[in-house]
């Protein structure tokens, strides 16, 4: 709930700033509601399986990066 509330006061805030633009808020799948993506991003850079928390290409996307990143 902390980020949501993070987000929401950014966007009061936005909207006194420029009250002419609109911030919109899309919610995530619930089977993906509980995991972070800094969880994910940690899982991934230590080799591990994300397939069951994102779509394909975006395991693939995220495997890529850290493979790059480990053999530099």
């Amino acid at each position: 709930m902390s980020d949501f509330e993070y987000e929401f006061q950014l966007a009061l805030m936005n909207k006194k700033l420029a009250p002419d633009i609109e911030t919109v808020f899309l919610t995530t799948r619930s089977d993906f509601s509980i995991i972070s993506s800094s969880a994910i991003k940690m899982v991934a850079s230590l080799g591990g399986n994300v397939s069951e928390f994102v779509p394909e290409h975006v395991e693939k996307a995220l495997m890529e990066k850290y493979r790059k990143l480990r053999h530099k």
